[in-house]
């Protein structure tokens, strides 16, 4: 909950709360919080959010993933913060490790506890290495914390394809976790056509399309060390190398050049980093949005597909698509929307929290 909507002194962070309403009757139990979220909500109702809540929450949060994780794949999210009504609290699985990525001083508060209830579940499940991820955003710190240490780059299985992660250095936790459905449409549609991959840190979008047939894939990263990754996931799976050609460049450039050479392209895959990381920076994004997809229609064949990808809570599926709508006619093309999705079952949200709704897929066909 947010500070602005609190009445009454919030304690320091990590310090257990209760919200009362007018008549003084608890509706909510949580911990206070710094920062503009006052209080990070675990229980609408009166109950302490104590050891006993924290293992019952973390046993559901399993037993979900027992039931959906996909074959063959052994890179998931265990524990999904407010979608697992554990609000500030995510753990990833990289095979045999496990990143526990703490998100605000609440959370970080019950560190202590929260690896005495994961260790011996997480043994449980085969994972003995853990890795404790914390800290301002921007500033986040990794700790190995358990087990043996994890190697400097970390093979997982995904649908059986092969993802590498840096945990210790990555973005996010190692990997995007969240584009399991976008990587297995990749695959699924990419025979005989030739993909561009925009912004492809570890290149699972490339090595996604490699396995499905793709006649060629470009991949383009403006950072080197993506770049590397994203070779090696496509080696780790055994694809020709001359059927991926890695750039490292600003993806703004590249498209521009590519428009002016007369390149075509018969998939886009365009999931940028967040655009709008807070609200007042909605439109700005949505204008950002709008450039790219126009930049990416300039390259896109006739009949083309396009999965375009915003991952920020702060732009809406509908504000999303009129952007792409606006690109289309300025570039005077008809889209045909082929199908929408959004975060994997490991990703669940609230019912109650439509802010969990953070990621934002649709996939456009240009119609010939």
């Amino acid at each position: 909950m947010y500070r602005d909507a609190i009445e009454g002194r919030i304690p320091a962070a990590g310090t257990e709360v209760a919200l009362t309403d007018a008549r003084g009757r608890v509706v909510a139990r949580g911990l206070a919080e710094a920062g503009p979220i006052g209080v990070r909500v675990w229980c609408a109702h009166d109950e302490p959010v104590d050891e006993p809540l924290i293992e019952q929450r973390i046993d559901v949060a399993i037993d979900l993933r027992k039931r959906i994780t996909p074959r063959k794949t052994d890179a998931l999210r265990l524990i999904h913060g407010e979608g697992d009504r554990m609000p500030g609290v995510v753990v990833d699985l990289y095979g045999p490790h496990a990143v526990l990525s703490l998100d605000g001083e609440a959370a970080t508060s019950r560190r202590g506890q929260l690896l005495e209830l994961l260790r011996p579940r997480l043994a449980a499940l085969g994972v003995p290495t853990i890795l404790v991820r914390f800290g301002p955003r921007g500033e986040r710190t990794v700790e190995h914390v358990e087990g043996p240490p994890p190697p400097e780059v970390v093979e997982v299985r995904e649908h059986g394809m092969v993802l590498c992660a840096d945990l210790m250095r990555g973005q996010k936790t190692g990997l995007f976790l969240d584009q399991r459905i976008s990587r297995a449409t990749v695959r699924r549609l990419a025979k005989g056509k030739r993909v561009l991959d925009l912004y492809a840190y570890v290149g699972g979008f490339s090595a996604a399309a490699g396995k499905g047939g793709a006649s060629e894939v470009v991949t383009v990263d403006v950072a080197k060390p993506a770049i590397a990754l994203a070779q090696r996931t496509w080696a780790a799976n055994g694809l020709p190398e001359g059927r991926q050609r890695a750039v490292a460049a600003d993806v703004p450039e590249y498209l521009g050049q590519a428009a002016e050479e007369g390149e075509r392209f018969d998939l886009i895959v365009a999931d940028p980093p967040s655009f709008a990381p807070s609200a007042a920076t909605r439109e700005k994004a949505l204008r950002a949005y709008e450039k790219l997809h126009l930049a990416c229609l300039r390259v896109l064949a006739p009949g083309g597909l396009l999965l375009a990808a915003s991952c920020s809570s702060h732009v809406d599926r509908a504000a999303f698509e009129e952007a792409l709508t606006r690109a289309a006619e300025e570039r005077r093309v008809v889209l045909q929307v082929v199908d929408r999705w959004a975060a994997p079952p490991d990703h669940p949200r609230l019912l109650a929290f439509p802010e969990g709704d953070y990621l934002t897929v649709t996939l456009a066909r240009v119609v010939p």
